[in-house]
């Protein structure tokens, strides 16, 4: 059976608030993202979640902790849910990186990544998603290039158009993962 996936963002934090593309640096949660965090808990905690995966990044892992640390669902870490590395500019002005976004997508940010990278990363997440959590409904608590990634692999997306599109926040966004991953 398919895994339904449940994608939000990790909650605002200090860099979302002083306007810093955080990247690969931990980043924490402000005041407003903990209150964000706690209604995150509040929205899915009785959503039918099997599992919560998050990035291994302190703004993700904190945003978890927060919504669902008081809860019976269990909460996974994993590298491979991380932003996508900055390199150099992990930390810079987000209107600096966002000018360099579609130059990146296949071409690495100077000593990080490309958003192709954060595509195989995640691609590969979702491979061992598909056999281990078959069935389940799963939240995933990431990173915005992880989205543009789950947006590629499982609507059929390109990843050129998404760099570019304005962010426009929800509660949450929903895909499924075929038995037959990619």
């Amino acid at each position: 059976m398919p895994v339904e996936i449940i994608y939000e963002t990790h909650q605002t934090s200090t860099d979302n608030e002083a306007g810093i593309a955080t990247g690969w640096l931990p980043g924490e949660l402000s005041a407003l993202g903990r209150k964000q965090a706690l209604e995150l808990g509040e929205r899915r905690r009785n959503d039918g979640i099997a599992a919560v995966f998050t990035s291994d990044l302190r703004r993700a892992v904190e945003s978890a902790e927060i919504a669902f640390g008081a809860t019976d669902i269990p909460i996974f870490q994993d590298v491979r849910l991380r932003e996508c590395n900055y390199g150099e500019l992990n930390g810079a002005p987000v209107a600096r990186v966002e000018a360099e976004r579609l130059h990146r997508v296949t071409t690495p940010f100077p000593g990080g990544q490309s958003y192709d990278d954060v595509v195989h990363a995640t691609e590969m997440f979702l491979q061992d998603l598909a056999t281990d959590w078959d069935g389940s409904r799963v939240l995933l608590v990431a990173h915005r290039a992880n989205r543009w990634a789950l947006q590629v692999l499982l609507d059929g997306e390109r990843l050129e158009d998404l760099v570019v599109a304005p962010f426009n926040w929800q509660p949450g966004w929903r895909f499924t993962l075929p038995t037959t991953l990619l």
